[in-house]
């Protein structure tokens, strides 16, 4: 039964729970954490580590995607993003970390990557770049909008990936695109590719549910609210208390599944997930990975030079995100962000080793059993 709060006089809204407000239940028994999988599969890709990389500069270059799908995890690259624009973006990105270092002016910063994004997209750049993935031999997806994907997805496609996201702040089932004959239909446009496709972000059960009637062998649950982001209260007040979130995914997939007869989606959580504990939540609440990004972007890998922004900042007309430093000093590598070991006693390092704990001190053995774990509500 759904929780209703009476906010003024004929206005009622939802109570809603955020992954902080939620905690875990430990069972009966308990196991050793060796025992314990976390592994993943996706359409025919398997993963080792339940963790998707957000697909921002800040974090995802051709390079640090490869280290990621090394360590089990899944690399997106921003196929709109400054790999896909410039040849030399590694010094553009020290440029814009210098300018985010010097200047007092939080606006400086959001103006130069502005400027760099509007350099157009190179399909040659993309291409090269989705290709230094792919000759690794790990698992290469890129990520584009949905005001872009009908002209980007042919580029994508040459260019050999294996996974496409389909990624906004915002997205539905039908994208309508002004000027354009015909809007984006998921449904139809999913249908006609022969790669699979992840899509969202979405917030309830019903967009949930649209979504995964078109096909999408994913669905992410959120908007990405994260270190840096502003959408949700400040530039558009669009919240989603992540724990809600995903648990109304996941019915969404469970009723999917009896639609179907047995295809099965997964759920992808994307915000609020900071620590090994929140994404343990996560997997607990119902999602079956997780987007990261400040988490992974303070590794010395990530090319944002121990700085963070997500990709909506750099929107031409309505940034919502800032350039932030997420490391201070000496940085950890991705593997030990991932694996460990760790010294850090609030669990942003070993994330993949904190959920094994978790998963192993309630009792579970793999991640779809995790997904039935006791939670409790704090009051």
């Amino acid at each position: 039964m759904r929780d209703l709060v009476e906010i003024g006089m004929g206005r009622t809204a939802r109570r809603t729970y955020e992954l902080d407000d939620v905690d875990i239940v430990p069972s009966r028994r308990t196991r050793s954490s060796k025992q314990v999988s976390t592994s993943w599969q996706l359409d025919a890709y398997r993963f080792d580590i339940p963790i998707l990389a957000h697909p921002t500069d800040a974090l995802m270059s051709p390079a640090s995607a490869i280290a990621l799908g090394k360590f089990g995890g899944l690399g997106v690259l921003n196929g709109e993003g400054l790999w896909a624009r410039h040849a030399d973006v590694e010094s553009k990105i020290d440029q814009l970390v210098a300018v985010a270092e010097s200047d007092d002016d939080l606006d400086a910063p959001i103006t130069l990557l502005q400027e760099l994004h509007s350099a157009p997209i190179q399909p040659e750049l993309l291409g090269a770049a989705i290709a230094q993935v792919k000759d690794s031999g790990v698992t290469t997806a890129v990520r584009v909008s949905p005001q872009n994907a009908l002209s980007l997805t042919p580029v994508l496609l040459q260019a050999g990936i294996d996974l496409l996201v389909i990624h906004g702040t915002i997205i539905s089932a039908e994208h309508v695109v002004q000027g354009a004959e015909d809007p984006l239909n998921l449904k139809t446009f999913i249908a006609d590719l022969d790669v699979p496709v992840v899509a969202g972000g979405v917030s309830d059960h019903r967009t949930a549910l649209h979504l995964m009637r078109t096909g999408a062998a994913g669905v992410i649950v959120g908007y990405g609210s994260c270190e840096g982001a502003t959408t949700s209260g400040e530039v558009l007040g669009i919240g989603v208390p992540m724990a809600t979130a995903i648990a109304d995914a996941a019915a969404a997939r469970r009723d999917y599944l009896d639609e179907t007869g047995g295809r099965y989606v997964h759920v992808i959580a994307d915000g609020d997930i900071s620590t090994s504990g929140n994404l343990a939540k996560a997997i607990a609440c119902g999602a079956d990975a997780a987007v990261l990004g400040a988490p992974l972007a303070v590794a010395a890998e990530a090319p944002g030079g121990g700085w963070y922004w997500p990709s909506a900042a750099a929107h031409p007309s309505l940034p919502r995100g800032a350039l932030l430093p997420v490391a201070f000093g000496e940085r950890p590598s991705m593997e030990q962000v991932l694996t460990g070991p760790s010294n850090d006693p609030f669990g942003s390092l070993n994330l993949v080793g904190g959920l094994r704990r978790s998963m192993a001190k309630a009792g579970y053995s793999d991640l779809k059993e995790f997904q039935k774990v006791g939670l409790t509500v704090r009051a």
